[in-house]
C-alpha cells in the first residue's frame, strides 16, 4: 500500500482568490501598494525575520533567481514584520535587489492568514508562516506555498511561473 505523501514545496492548488490589498513602507523609502502592480506578475514571500540564517537563505535564493524572474516579468517582494531600518542593513549586506516591505503591526500578515501561533521549544508565541504567493497580472492568487522549506522552494516558484506562459 502507497502513502500518498505531499511534496516538499508543493503548492496548494490554485487559490483563485483576489490578493489581498496593501500599502506598506518599503526599503526605496516610498509607500508600496500591490495595486502598483497591477498588469504584471508577483511574487510576495513573507518570512520572520531579517538576518537569521532561514530567512537569509531564502532571501539569497530569490536574490540569485531574481534575473530569470525578471526576464519571464515577475515582480520579487519580500515582506517581514522588521523595521525598515533593519532591511536596510539586510538589503546591504547580502546585496538584495528587490523591495522589502515592513509589516511592523502584522496587517498584512493577517490579511494573508501567514500571521499565526507558532511553537519553538515549547513557547508558543504570534508570528510570520514563512510563505510565498504567485500573484497574476489581474491580481489573483494563483499559487500558494505554506510552511515553506527553502531547499528548492525558489526553483519549484519560478517553475509555477513559467507554467503559467
Amino acid at each position: 500500500m502507497s502513502l500518498n505523501k505531499e511534496k516538499v514545496n508543493a503548492p496548494k492548488a490554485p487559490a483563485k482568490r483576489k490578493a489581498p490589498a496593501f500599502t506598506l513602507p518599503a526599503s526605496n523609502g516610498e509607500k508600496v501598494s500591490l495595486a502598483d502592480y497591477k498588469g504584471r506578475k508577483v511574487v510576495i514571500y513573507f518570512y520572520p525575520q531579517d538576518n537569521t540564517p532561514t530567512c537569509t537563505q531564502q532571501s539569497c535564493d530569490f536574490r540569485d533567481y531574481n534575473g530569470k524572474f525578471a526576464e519571464l516579468g515577475v515582480e520579487v517582494i519580500g515582506i517581514s514584520p522588521d523595521e525598515l531600518k533593519s532591511h536596510d542593513k539586510f538589503i546591504a549586506k547580502y546585496e538584495l535587489p528587490f523591495l522589502l516591505l515592513s509589516d511592523v503591526n502584522h496587517k498584512v500578515a493577517e490579511k494573508y492568514g501567514v500571521w499565526a501561533l507558532k511553537k519553538l521549544y515549547g513557547r508558543e508565541y504570534m508570528g510570520i508562516i514563512r510563505s510565498t504567493f504567485l500573484i497574476n497580472e489581474k491580481g489573483y492568487i494563483v499559487k500558494e506555498w505554506s510552511k515553506v522549506k527553502i531547499k528548492n522552494h525558489v526553483q519549484s516558484v519560478l517553475d509555477a511561473v513559467i507554467e503559467m506562459k
